[in-house]
């Protein structure tokens, strides 16, 4: 719905599974049995993000993220925009506030602290 923050993995069966952002893609990356009983890490082919600096589809592995700016994901709750360019994420993150991450660095503990919003009551 919001292709500025469209993720998307590929398994080796062909199989798609589509995100709202990179970082719903990186909180099923890091559980994937927990949402995909039937799969495992293993099974995953490629991944990708779309880039904010480019509008193109990149490696999710090579690309850079910004945690903490302003910039509100699709889901209003954390953001973790993804970029083609370290450079781009740099000024990124120099406008918008927040700080780079190279996928690498995007471990269970950030993906939970991004993931925790505050909660509605109804």
């Amino acid at each position: 719905r919001n292709p500025d923050w469209a993720a998307q993995l590929v398994f080796a069966n062909g199989d798609t599974h589509f995100f709202d952002s990179p970082l719903t893609l990186y909180q099923y990356l890091h559980d994937v049995a927990r949402f995909s009983p039937e799969r495992s890490a293993a099974d995953i082919a490629a991944r990708y993000v779309t880039a904010v600096d480019t509008r193109t589809w990149v490696n999710a592995d090579h690309a850079s993220y910004v945690r903490g700016s302003n910039a509100l994901g699709p889901m209003r709750a954390g953001n973790l925009p993804a970029f083609a360019q370290h450079q781009a994420a740099q000024q990124f993150a120099q406008r918008r506030g927040g700080r780079v991450l190279l996928a690498s660095e995007i471990t269970p503990q950030v993906v939970q602290d991004l993931g925790t919003g505050p909660v509605h009551r109804h």
